[in-house]
């Protein structure tokens, strides 16, 4: 039998994606998914060392890439992702849970913001002072030259 008609078997017809095919689809390395595979984040089917990923590994990946892009940590995704598979009230449980990482998260970025905005300040006297430093040792170099 070929490829295409084992994969077909497999999944009853459902569409699958080789390792490679979602590496080019979400511009990643093969190496990125294998490492997701290890977290438990997506699971494929193997045919012997061929790796078979579903449809839903697919969602499964785009979350955790969206994620990742997004700050979350992997115990965050982790458990956003794992929601996904819940029971039939898991969909409200991961929508309640990921509105409080995303507030989490807003949280932390305003304090990041905060100290950032404070760091300039900071860093503007800093420059200020040496400024006015240098324009100091440049008025005393003058006048020991006169």
């Amino acid at each position: 039998m070929n490829d295409a008609l084992d994969r077909d078997r497999l999944q009853g017809n459902q569409r699958t994606y080789t390792i490679g095919e979602l590496a080019k689809m979400f511009e990643v390395t093969p190496r990125t998914i294998r490492f997701y595979e290890q977290e438990g984040l997506v699971s494929p089917l193997r045919q012997g060392q061929k790796r078979i990923y579903r449809d839903k590994d697919r969602v499964r990946l785009k979350l955790t890439l969206r994620g990742k892009r997004l700050g979350f940590s992997l115990a965050e995704i982790r458990e956003v992702v794992l929601m996904y598979d819940a029971m039939p009230g898991g969909d409200a449980r991961q929508l309640k849970r990921l509105l409080e990482i995303i507030a989490e998260k807003r949280s932390e970025l305003d304090r990041q913001l905060e100290d950032i905005r404070l760091m300039r300040l900071e860093m503007d006297h800093v420059v200020q002072r040496a400024q006015e430093a240098l324009n100091q040792l440049g008025q005393q170099e003058k006048q020991e030259q006169l």
